[in-house]
């Protein structure tokens, strides 16, 4: 078996290695935002210019594009029926399964709560009354001397 070694103090990462990682990452995501910014804009300038050179070219991208843009359109429309279809479902789910459990549960709690008040007023009043006279009784006998502390 391999025993796994906890690391020793000497190990432990110091806040000032945190804080070398952390600028490092953030100097490389920096860099990596830049030259995807740079790509993107060289590739916006290559597209124009390719597109302004032959109008033949540009009218069958564009007529390619208009029918990418309405599969798409197609797409994103059966996407928001199944949207709508499990917003449906959902709503069905909480009114017939979440909402009987939460009336069960308020109505356990308010018989709980009569419980607890049926206890308070028949069971603990009365021994609470009994224990402060048994208390006084005795504390009475302590104070004429037929009882010792």
């Amino acid at each position: 078996m391999a025993e796994t070694q906890l690391p020793t103090p000497s190990t432990l990462p110091t806040s000032q290695d945190v804080d070398k990682e952390t600028e490092r990452r953030n100097r490389q995501l920096t860099i990596t935002i830049g030259i995807a910014v740079v790509v993107f804009l060289a590739l916006v300038v290559l597209a124009v210019y390719g597109l302004t050179r032959n109008a033949g070219v540009t009218e069958n991208i564009r007529d390619i594009f208009i029918i990418f843009m309405a599969l798409e359109s197609l797409v994103i429309g059966a996407a928001l029926v199944v949207l709508i279809v499990q917003i449906a479902s959902l709503i069905n789910l909480l009114n017939n399964e979440i909402k009987p459990i939460l009336d069960a549960t308020n109505e356990t709690i308010a018989t709980l709560r009569g419980t607890t008040e049926f206890l308070s007023a028949n069971l603990v009043e009365p021994v609470v009354k009994l224990n402060s006279y048994l208390a006084g009784l005795t504390k009475m006998f302590e104070m004429i001397g037929l009882k010792k502390k």
